[in-house]
Parts: C-alpha cells; structure tokens; sequence
C-alpha cells in the first residue's frame, strides 16, 4: 500500500520531472522516501536557495517543471531566494515544504511560520496539500507553473498527510497546457504595415521569445524582413549571434555603442520583449515601438508605442512570416561595421590576464552546442555583450531576478539536464565565496564541469558603483580573505591557478577531461570593467 508522499511522487514524475534538489530535515523524510522508492533523484546541495536556482536551469531546459524541496521555517525562507528567481525569470517550478502536522498548524510551535503568506508574492500560486486532494492539487499547480508567463508554484506539505494512506491513483500523465491565444487579425495586419513602411527598422528578442515552441520563425522573420536584430541578455542565442544580421547584447557592457545604432532605427520591433529584463525607457530614446509579445507591454508615458500585438508569439511570427518580404535601407556594411566596432570596443589592450581575455579563452575550449552558466557581477556585463551564443538555451543567467550565487547551482543542474552537453561556469570571486559549497554538490554527481573563477579580489560592480558617485571604497574587498596561492582542493573538488591565456587554455582542457569538477582560479586584471560595464 502506498503513501500520499508516494503518489506524489507518482504524480510529479507523470509531469516528466526526473530530479528534485534540496536539503532534508525530519519534515522532510518521508517524500525523500517516496523519492528514493519512486524514482525521482533527491539531489542534496548545500543551500535551499542553491535548490531553487537547480530547480530553475532544470524547468529551463528540461521542458517539466524544476522541482525543489525544503523544510519549514529557515528552510523556507531560504528557498524563497531560488524561488523568487523562477518567478522574475519565467521558469516553471515546483517548490515543496514540508512542514508540521495538520493539527500543529497556525500554533506557536518552533520553525513554523505561515508559508504561504511567504511565497504568495513570488509564485503563480500556493496550495496546501490535503489527504483526498493531492492529485487535482498536483495537475493544477504544475499545469499553472507551465502556462504563460511559466513561474513557479509553492506546495505545503504536512508531515501527516505525507504519511497518511492514499485513497487516489496517480495519473499516468498531466495534459499539455494550452498555448495562448493568437493574436487579433487587425494587430497583425497593423504590424505587418508598420515593418513594410519602416526604412530602419531594428529587431529586439527577449526572454519570452526563449519559450517558443519553433524558434527557427525568429530566423525566418528576421532574414524574411531583412531586419538587423539584437537581444537581451537571457535570449542570447536564439538566433546564432553569428548571423550576419545580429548586432548583438544590449544594456551591457559599452551599452552606449548599441544605443547609438538602435537610435538610428525608425522602428523598434520587440520579438517576445518582456521588459522584466531591462525596461524600454533606459534605451528607446524617441524611437517608436511595435511590441509583439504575450503580454501587454508595460512602459511609461515616454514610449511610443505604435502597435501591440499581444497572443501566441508562434501563431504571430508564423502569419507575419506569410507576408511579402519588406525591404529597408540598411546595408550589410553598415550592420558588420557596428558589430565589428561594439566587438572591438570590449577588449581594450592589457599586457595582463583581463576578464575579456578570459572570457574569449573558455568561449574557445567550450564546444559551440557546450553550455555556460554565469553569475551575477560585473563579468556579467562583460560576459553578456562579449561571449556569441550559437545555440538556444545554451547560455544561462539570471536577469530578471539577478541574484548573485546562480553560476555554479545552475552549471550542476544543466549538466544533469544535459549529460550529452559539455557545460562550463564562469563567476567571480565574491559569486564563489557565496556559493563554493556547492562543489560538494558536483561532486557527489561526479560531473565532469570546469568551474572558472574570475579572481580580481574586489565585489567588482559594486566598487564601480561606488567610484561612479563618488563614495568612499568601503566594504567591497576580498584580496585578504584567501592567502595567495588557492588551496590544492575544495571539499575534494582540485584546484588549477592560472595567470595568464595560455594556462588557462590548459586547464580548461585539463577540467573538460575530468571525472569531477575542477575549480580553474583565474588572477585577472579587472581595471578595464570601469570603462567597458557602464560606458
């Protein structure tokens, strides 16, 4: 006979998940059980937030929802960072706590604080798991974390209903959610003049974009209209950034250079621009906008908005698409000159090891299908403008949610999403210091994932900030937290300090042969982040 916290299990696994990541407690046990028995990897990291981020790069990439698990009380609060970051960054999530018996709840009893009060703000929804009420529970909470915009979605789980007897029977699959609905034929038709009377026009994709079911109609759109395209940052690659029409990365690194070419354009066309990333007013300037999105776009009065087209963003590219190809005044120069330039100008000369010049060594060793996952610092900026994205989802961050500690618990979860993939982290150092429990986690998986460390001694971004208003340096430096050569190993995982290009390049290829994770601490010189992140 089974258990409700078997038939959950039965239930999530229906949805397609295959791992759930977090850290145990007595509350805790007997879905861990049910996991054990059912089929479901529980992956133990060393911090829930680490298990929400996991749980996120796993609903990325994986097409079920990442699932993630916790206890009550601190356990919860500290997954609500991985949580929170699912839900800025349109990731489909299922977030568990296991938490006190019925009868204890709403009492004054140690841990308990009241869940769903907690992740209300953060998920699409939370939901108590009731004895007779877990599988309708269940499909509902994943067919919401699957809708558009996907999210996550908290389930609170008492301990005694876990372990009570089940009086239902698990699906044998949850039905597909239904797309949105297409978009009305009048906004096509609008739009479709808008692109064949626009003489400039420039193409922005975004993060919505990333959630297409053919994202081969971006290509054909943009080659169709002849149309010069850029992205944000979390949409880097879903058209190779080879293409001689990209531009690329805008709101980076030397984020003025792309203004300047998308201030030359008579129309913005927003291709799944969900302004959660970056809003339209810090770039735009006067430039009006054809916003073809799933959501009504959300701008102040500053933007000139000439049409939305708001519904299924396959069904609108797929019927734009249908339409004559529209012809414009740029020429090829003129768009391989601006990248050739925006290229340029990110990789000022050093006769030291810089992060550009790290950054271009690990794009090198990393296979064009492999995938990166970064953290949040200035080499994000740097990353984001410098790095070309070949492929979808083969670059991961956050930006929507741009939490620091998600380089290395998004690297672990891609690698076990993606086992045919080589995959590949880059983070800073004070990333690093936040999250380096985390190689316990790779590993225990023995996965084999080089980990590089931009090592500049200082919380680089926030030290720019600091220098760019005029404040005092205080408080952003780690140059006497580690002595001067790293440690031979972090919990087991070995260590390789390289300074320059070439040491780099082999320990990258030393790590990408390993049977576990290798830490790659590169010394670099950062000073060009003050005239490439902002600038």
């Amino acid at each position: 006979m089974q258990n409700n916290a078997d038939l959950i299990v039965q239930t999530l696994k229906a949805s397609g998940i295959k791992h759930g990541f977090g850290i145990p407690s007595g509350n805790v046990l007997p879905l861990m059980e049910a996991m054990r028995k059912g089929g479901i990897e529980f992956v133990l990291t060393a911090h829930e937030g680490s298990a929400g981020f996991s749980a996120d790069v796993t609903g990325r990439l994986s097409g079920a929802p990442g699932l993630c698990i916790a206890t009550l009380g601190p356990g919860a609060t500290n997954l609500t960072t991985g949580v929170g970051n699912a839900w800025l960054d349109r990731s489909p999530l299922i977030a568990i706590t296991c938490t006190l018996n019925t009868d204890q709840l709403g009492r004054r009893i140690q841990m308990h604080i009241d869940h769903e009060t907690l992740f209300k703000p953060i998920t699409k929804g939370s939901f108590m798991l009731k004895a007779g009420e877990i599988v309708p529970t269940l499909e509902k909470a994943v067919k919401l974390a699957l809708a558009e915009p996907k999210g996550p979605v908290h389930l609170d789980l008492p301990e005694d209903v876990a372990l009570a007897l089940a009086t239902e029977t698990a699906p044998g699959s949850i039905a597909d959610t239904p797309y949105n609905a297409p978009a009305d034929d009048s906004s096509i038709a609008r739009a479709a003049e808008l692109i064949a009377q626009a003489k400039r026009p420039v193409a922005v994709l975004g993060s919505s974009a990333m959630r297409m079911q053919d994202k081969t109609l971006l290509r054909t759109f943009v080659e169709r209209h002849g149309v010069p395209f850029a992205s944000t940052t979390m949409a880097k690659g879903l058209i190779d950034e080879e293409h001689p029409l990209s531009i690329g990365c805008i709101e980076r690194a030397r984020r003025q250079v792309q203004r300047q070419f998308l201030r030359r354009a008579d129309l913005i066309i927003g291709l799944g621009y969900d302004t959660i990333e970056v809003e339209f007013e810090a770039w735009i300037g006067d430039v009006p906008l054809l916003q073809i999105d799933i959501e009504a776009v959300d701008t102040d009065d500053s933007v000139t908005v000439s049409c939305e087209v708001i519904g299924d963003l396959d069904s609108s590219l797929a019927r734009l698409n249908g339409n004559d190809a529209a012809q414009n005044d740029w020429t090829d120069e003129e768009i391989s000159g601006h990248r050739n330039a925006f290229q340029e100008a990110l990789r000022p000369e050093s006769k030291n090891l810089t992060p550009h010049h790290a950054i271009d060594t690990v794009r090198k060793a990393l296979p064009r299908n492999g995938i990166l996952s970064f953290d949040v610092g200035a080499h994000t900026h740097q990353i984001a403008s410098q790095w070309f994205a070949y492929a979808e989802r083969t670059f991961l961050i956050t930006n929507g949610w741009s939490s620091m500690g998600f380089g290395i618990p998004g690297a672990i979860a891609a690698k076990l999403a993606r086992p045919d993939l080589p995959v590949v982290c880059v983070l800073g150092d004070g990333c690093f210091q936040m999250t380096c429990g985390e190689l316990a986690t790779a590993l225990r998986q023995n996965i084999t994932l080089p980990i590089v460390v931009l090592d500049d001694r200082w919380l680089s971004l926030i030290q720019i900030k600091q220098t760019r208003r005029q404040f005092g340096i205080y408080g952003t430096a780690l140059d006497n937290v580690e002595a001067e050569a790293p440690p031979a190993h972090y919990f087991g995982v070995p260590v390789i300090a390289v300074t320059n290009d070439d040491e780099l390049n082999t320990a990258l290829e030393k790590a990408f042969s390993a049977s576990g994770p290798t830490v790659i601490e590169a010394r670099v010189d950062s000073s060009h982040y003050m005239d490439t992140v902002f600038d």
